[in-house]
């Protein structure tokens, strides 16, 4: 029954992509309701089947003799995360989408090849994190790129082209590089495994057989291309510029490639590790994690884009979690792995919400909105407690994962604590002093509200009610998948 996994991972999505062609033969292929319930289901079932196999599979999961396909509790984990998110952004898309396209932003004609796109980007994040293979995952890393892309490019505005080629020349010129540290790292292995691998079991097993300077040389060249995926400064150059033209929608499902790219560096830590190379990979970690979160830090404070400024936030949580690996310590990991979990759905919130105020005001600058808290109170409850919870605020699960992370870092270094905390306050700052100003705007005139639909109203409701609970306790669930990841990972 296991192998209901792979075929539901990878078949649907091109069946729908058969389906999609047929019904524009039939002249539904401009139906945006009648398509996206198409890919509701699919994200729906992706979700179902994920929970599933949770529940009712002994885990680690062998594919095609477990040479390339593997799910262990840390690739399911992040599998579960990318399907809440795109099950979350499919429901939203229904009444975004129709928005866009009355609106005249986005073609009918196209509609096909979005929730094409939308499906494909779908799968091929789902079998990065399957892959037990290092160059198949960078093989779906990149195709991730190019759907990504693709979806930007739906909207009808130049801007959107341009950023789109930034985030492929950014994200994949990056990724040549590890592509480079792939082939040292297959030399490498040859000196540990017989023939050389590139399966992260393999490596995993043979580490301690490893050179750890050869190793060290190797992660190098591939944590540039990784790090550009998950956001990591300097290499976040194209995360603000194409979050600002994404769809909402797009923005938000983007986001799970970012978790690609920091699932990749932990898996290549973890391994680094065990080869004896760590004390080099924690301070490595610790330069660029905390460069990420002082750039990010810094950038927030003079932001008027609302896209932007969420964008940022990205940027400053990926470095606080290069520095939660770097430690090495089985509760800084745990806390780390809760983190991407409670930032997903925050994420998740702030881009909806995000949404819905370019709809009301047709930008997304702070200074445009008026009257916000009347016209869209959803909403701006939305950006109220997810700009809170994002900066770390108690009773939310992000404070939970960063006192904790901080707590273990400040009994490794005080010092290295001080810093952290130093480039921290601006991002905090900068994120309160922005939510503050938008919400702070002059009346103005009588403003005729944008009548939200309540497929876009829902996933704020879930994203609000999950990041409360989250905050207020951790499921048994979870907790255990959890402890089974830190404990797989040899921390």
């Amino acid at each position: 029954m296991q192998t209901v996994l792979p075929v539901v991972y990878a078949a649907l999505p091109l069946v729908l992509i058969l389906i999609f062609w047929a019904l524009g033969r039939h002249g539904l292929g401009q139906d945006n309701r009648f398509l996206n319930l198409f890919v509701i289901l699919q994200t729906a079932l992706f979700l179902v089947v994920t929970t599933w196999a949770f529940a009712a599979f002994k885990l680690p999961l062998g594919f095609l003799h477990g040479d390339y396909f593997y799910i262990d509790s840390l690739s399911l984990y992040e599998i579960l995360v990318t399907s809440i998110v795109f099950l979350l952004a499919a429901v939203y898309s229904r009444g975004y989408v129709s928005s866009l396209v009355e609106a005249g932003e986005l073609d009918g004609s196209i509609l096909r090849l979005f929730y094409g796109f939308f499906c494909l980007l779908e799968m091929v994040t789902v079998l990065a994190f399957a892959s037990n293979n290092l160059a198949l995952l960078w093989i779906f890393a990149e195709l991730s790129t190019l759907f990504s892309s693709a979806l930007i490019v739906t909207l009808k505005a130049r801007e959107n082209i341009v950023a789109a080629l930034k985030y492929v020349f950014v994200a994949s010129t990056a990724m040549l590089f590890s592509f480079i540290g792939i082939i040292i790292l297959f030399a490498v292995s040859k000196t540990a495994i017989n023939g050389g691998s590139l399966n992260w079991t393999s490596l995993f097993d043979a580490a301690h057989n490893m050179d750890p300077r050869l190793f060290f040389l190797a992660f190098s060249f591939l944590f540039l291309g990784f790090a550009a995926k998950a956001g990591v400064a300097p290499f976040h150059t194209w995360v603000p510029t194409a979050y600002i033209r994404a769809p909402s929608a797009v923005a938000v499902v983007s986001g799970t490639v970012l978790n690609l790219g920091l699932y990749a560096v932990l898996r290549l830590y973890a391994i680094g590790y065990a080869a004896g190379a760590g004390i080099n990979l924690r301070l490595f970690l610790f330069i660029f994690g905390l460069f990420s979160i002082a750039v990010a830090g810094f950038s927030m404070l003079k932001r008027t884009n609302t896209k932007k400024i969420i964008a940022f936030s990205g940027v400053e949580s990926a470095g606080l979690l290069l520095i939660a690996f770097g430690l090495a310590s089985a509760t800084a990991l745990y806390w780390a792995l809760f983190y991407v979990l409670g930032y997903s759905l925050v994420k998740s919130l702030l881009f909806f919400s995000a949404g819905i105020f370019h709809r009301q005001y047709q930008s997304n600058k702070y200074f445009a909105a008026r009257q916000a808290l009347k016209l869209q109170p959803l909403a701006s409850w939305g950006l109220i407690l997810g700009s809170a919870a994002a900066a770390g605020t108690p009773l939310f699960p992000i404070f939970l994962a960063k006192w904790k992370i901080l707590a273990v870092l400040g009994e490794v270094s005080a010092g290295m604590l001080g810093a952290t905390l130093f480039f921290l306050l601006p991002a905090v700052i900068g994120l309160g002093y922005y939510f503050i100003r938008l919400f702070r705007q002059e009346p103005g005139g009588e403003i005729k509200a944008f009548r939200t639909p309540l497929s876009m109203k829902l996933p704020i409701i879930v994203c609000l009610t999950s990041i409360l609970l989250l905050g207020l306790w951790v499921p048994g669930g979870l907790d255990n998948t959890l402890g089974r990841i830190v404990a797989s990972l040899g921390f």
